[in-house]
């Protein structure tokens, strides 16, 4: 199998994408590109801690603050990626959207003609961390290039 030269990779800086992000880097063939998708669930949406926030203007202020952390915490987290992937003499892009993963990933996977795509596999019982899961059945279905779910890290 040749190395391909076009991958869409889906991460958000876990272990387990950031294992995704390693074997994006390791696959992807020289000069390569790699397109880098953020999923920031929907599920985000709905976290306005509305029991204390018991006014519209405090409700807005804390959304706005919520917004920009998670802004600069995906903007860091493509900086380095994007300093990985030209490291290696690879092209770079990303790509921000809010959502269901498993339909964002499908839905993006038809904007280009990637070769490839890579997830990261879901975080294993006991460790610690927010579960955004992607739906992996809806996600095979939807998908018609090959998928690649990289293992999960084993320290």
């Amino acid at each position: 199998m040749n190395s391909p030269e076009n991958i869409l990779l889906s991460s958000h800086g876990t272990e387990g994408a950031q294992a995704a992000e390693r074997m994006a880097i390791e696959l992807c063939a020289e000069h390569g590109h790699i397109h880098h998708l953020l999923v920031v669930p929907d599920l985000w949406k709905g976290m306005m801690g509305d029991d204390w926030l018991n006014n519209g203007i405090t409700r807005d202020r804390y959304g706005r603050y919520i917004e920009s952390e998670l802004g600069r915490e995906i903007d860091e987290h493509s900086r380095q990626l994007q300093g990985q992937a030209e490291g290696q003499g690879l092209r770079y892009s990303s790509e921000i959207i809010l959502g269901k993963p498993d339909k964002c990933l499908v839905n993006a996977s038809r904007d280009a003609n990637y070769d490839l795509i890579i997830i990261g596999s879901p975080r294993p019982k006991g460790i610690p961390g927010l579960r955004s899961r992607m739906s992996l059945e809806p996600l095979v279905r939807g998908l018609a290039i090959p998928l690649l779910i990289a293992p999960y890290p084993n320290d």
